[in-house]
């Protein structure tokens, strides 16, 4: 059996539609796939497709009892609440630990123990934590999605502007996708146990030229502002981000603009069996679906 947690978010969702797409290819078996979600109802579609919903909660350590089973093979995605992963993740690990999965692969941060941002460390902890646990374990530490961009574009056409403190720095992102392909081949696949795959776009882009991808795609004028930290942390609260919130998008822009996001390693296109979709790809979708 196959399980994915935190199977109706928006990595979950992909992950789980690649490996219902092997089924229909007779590359998996039906029935061998089974989704962790916190709401039932949410995963009324799923279940209707053959998937089996199991009920649990990150942050509700007794409900991850039932999660797991053993000898199965576990996606584990990361949680959403920035500042409470620490002791939710461990819950997973523990729960996991207990049934004797087969396999977790978990979905942690580009750089791993060597990222130097602090959206990082508590995926740090949690690497940690599963190699302390002594579980066979993928790490599977994603980039920066497009989507991460793309999904901004109603401000950015509206403002005529793509705002960073990042200045010149790159960003190799790939589409949500391609990382939930990555996630499919490594739960379907042979050899990673024990891998840490560091995952990013073919291609690092600068925001300069995203915004001129923007622009030329949309017809209209969009270029990069680039803001001091401190400005662009000022900006960002007075736009309604909650504070702490903001301090890390500005953290992570100074990430970008010491190179920490610009790695191209090819992990994510080896994996994927193909190239990494282009941020201009991207970019036209998000458009098309204005």
């Amino acid at each position: 059996m196959i399980v994915v947690t935190g199977a109706t978010g928006q990595l979950g969702q992909l992950v789980i539609e690649g490996l219902l797409a092997k089924v229909a290819a007779g590359e998996l078996p039906a029935g061998e796939i089974a989704a962790v979600v916190r709401d039932r109802a949410k995963a009324a579609d799923l279940a209707a497709r053959g998937v089996e919903l199991r009920i649990a909660d990150y942050g509700q350590p007794e409900t991850l009892a039932g999660a797991f089973r053993a000898g199965e093979r576990v996606l584990f995605i990361s949680g959403s609440e920035v500042g409470q992963r620490g002791p939710q993740h461990q819950a997973v690990i523990d729960a996991a630990k207990e049934a004797g999965v087969a396999l977790l692969a978990y979905t942690g941060i580009l750089g791993g123990p060597a990222a130097d941002f602090q959206l990082a460390a508590e995926h740090k902890v949690t690497e940690q934590a599963i190699l302390d646990s002594g579980l066979p374990y993928v790490f599977l530490r994603n980039g920066w999605y497009h989507e991460n961009y793309t999904g901004r574009l109603a401000s950015v056409l509206e403002h005529g502007a793509v705002v960073s403190n990042a200045g010149e720095g790159r960003v190799a992102s790939a589409a949500r996708a391609d990382y939930a392909a990555a996630a499919v081949a490594v739960l379907t696949g042979e050899g990673h146990e024990g891998a840490a795959y560091e995952l990013s776009g073919d291609v690092a882009w600068s925001f300069a030229e995203y915004a001129a991808e923007v622009a030329a795609q949309s017809g209209k004028p969009v270029s990069h502002t680039a803001l001091s930290a401190d400005a662009h942390q000022e900006l960002l609260i007075g736009a309604g981000v909650p504070e702490p919130f903001a301090a890390i998008l500005v953290d992570v822009d100074a990430a970008i603009e010491r190179g920490s996001l610009a790695g191209t390693s090819g992990d994510l296109a080896r994996l994927i069996g193909r190239p990494t979709t282009p941020i201009a790809e991207s970019i036209a979708a998000a458009l098309a679906l204005r």
